[in-house]
């Protein structure tokens, strides 16, 4: 048998299990909330071209409005000044293969349910290595929070200081980028930054140092308490957009069981 008939014997088996980590998308998703200055991102609104009537009688189909980045979303580098002028750096211009890689799953999720504005470090990616290995040159590394469990305020969890969630601490975002070369991270909150991250060195770190070096985000995953630390696979496909700065995509997960 050849490595794909294996594969697929794997998962008709049930050896291999496919573990969705993308959030439902419809018009209750939540959206980033920027400050008024900004151009803000539209919610979801669905609209019917026709469903079995006078509109088209054997068919039902929708029209459907969003942001790039809403719900279960990827982040091209063009999405970042720092990555606007890297080549292969939009949607419809980067490899397909570059869309699969190992997974890495750093749970803190204990940390952040102690506090809100957990940052992993490269200290505590230090003290994961040593415990399951290095992270692999090309890996998705997926921060586990259980924020996806959230929901309403408590996701966007705000207050007059703005929005709390855990998220990559400037260093850790860099030595990811750089030391371990990555195809880039993934969390559970509704980006891939903290939410205290406007006021971080350089501000909105991650997207800054991640874009940058031509790296990759996934926000708003879920799910991902049901990952190993390592041994699974991530596929994350954005839509083929022209020029396209991210895009709303099915997150899969191949795990042994």
């Amino acid at each position: 048998m050849n490595v794909l008939s294996s594969l697929l014997a794997a998962l008709q088996s049930g050896r291999v299990e496919v573990i969705d980590l993308t959030q439902p998308l419809g018009p209750e998703t939540p959206v980033i909330d920027l400050p008024p200055q900004f151009a803000a991102s539209p919610g979801v609104s669905i609209d019917t071209l026709s469903e079995f009537d006078d509109r088209g009688p054997a068919w039902y189909w929708n029209t459907i409005r969003m942001g790039e980045h809403t719900g279960t979303h990827f982040d091209a580098p063009i999405h970042w000044i720092t990555g606007k002028d890297l080549k292969q750096n939009a949607c419809d211009t980067i490899p397909a293969s570059r869309f699969i890689g190992p997974a890495c799953v750093l749970d803190a999720s204990r940390e952040a349910a102690e506090d809100a504005d957990f940052l992993v470090t490269p200290d505590w990616i230090a003290t994961w290595e040593e415990r399951h290995g290095r992270i692999a040159t090309g890996a998705w590394v997926l921060l586990r929070t259980d924020w996806s469990k959230r929901t309403g305020t408590e996701f966007t969890n705000a207050d007059e200081t703005g929005p709390h969630s855990p998220g990559f601490h400037p260093d850790a975002s860099r030595f990811l980028a750089q030391e371990r070369d990555i195809l880039g991270v993934g969390a559970e909150t509704i980006g891939t930054d903290a939410g205290q991250a406007g006021g971080f060195d350089p501000p909105f770190s991650n997207h800054n140092i991640m874009h940058g070096a031509g790296k990759f985000g996934l926000a708003s995953l879920c799910n991902l308490d049901k990952l190993p630390p390592t041994g699974a696979i991530v596929i994350a496909a954005p839509l083929k957009l022209v020029r396209g700065s991210g895009s709303p995509l099915r997150v899969l997960a191949l795990a042994p069981v």
